[in-house]
């Protein structure tokens, strides 16, 4: 049987994006530091314990769809800035387009494809604007691509083309954000958003497949300021 993303996979995919939140927190607060605010990494940690409290507690629901559609709404409700509207409206609407206990790799890319319209939606950012966007585009697009080839291969598409697409925005001048303010200063910096892209979509190749070994998020050779 073809591997789908089930109740089960979906509670281990945000435990794992949890996890992963947590263990790069002080990364992806200097890369915030270095162009904007310095407080991604410690917002998405807190949201994130939210929706890990709501998980212990078994209150998120009981069906992919429901599980993704609580955590969002878990982080909008706890975490400021832009990272909880953002992330929370991106999983909000992957859960409301999920049906059913189980979903194969046409209908998470259709989750996707709902989750970055969400995003795109609230923010207004296109690729180039150096924001998350540069990151989860080319993975929705590398997964829907990737998807006939069933969930793991899909994944782990998206996974790299996440990760390629977060080191893009080093040399980019900002467009859109916080980072915009500082205009040609913001090249030479990875984004943040971006950054924290790449491990939602590594989290999720790793709960499809754990054999699959991840390109570690790193700032390649981005400039910090300090």
């Amino acid at each position: 049987m073809d591997a789908v993303l089930d109740t089960a996979r979906t509670e281990a995919w945000l435990r794992a994006l949890a996890a992963a939140v947590t263990a790069h927190e002080a990364e992806l607060t200097a890369l915030d530091a270095a162009i904007g605010d310095g407080d991604h990494g410690s917002n998405l940690r807190r949201g994130f314990t939210a929706v890990l409290a709501a998980l212990d507690a078994g209150a998120a629901g009981d069906s992919p769809g429901a599980l993704l559609a609580t955590a969002g709404r878990t982080l909008i409700s706890t975490v400021g800035g832009a990272s909880g509207p953002l992330y929370g409206s991106a999983l909000r609407a992957a859960g409301k387009s999920l049906g059913g206990t189980a979903a194969g790799p046409a209908e998470v890319a259709g989750a996707l494809d709902a989750a970055l319209a969400a995003v795109q939606g609230l923010g207004g950012a296109q690729p180039g604007d150096k924001t998350m966007v540069d990151a989860f585009v080319p993975a929705a697009e590398a997964f829907r691509a990737a998807a006939g080839d069933g969930l793991p291969a899909a994944a782990q598409a998206a996974a790299a083309a996440a990760e390629q697409g977060a080191r893009s925005t080093v040399p980019l001048v900002a467009r859109k954000g916080r980072a915009s303010y500082l205009g040609p200063r913001s090249a030479g910096h990875l984004d943040p958003g971006a950054a924290s892209t790449a491990l939602l979509f590594a989290t999720l190749a790793e709960t499809v497949d754990p054999e699959w070994t991840p390109v570690p998020t790193g700032d390649g050779g981005a400039r910090r300021d300090g």
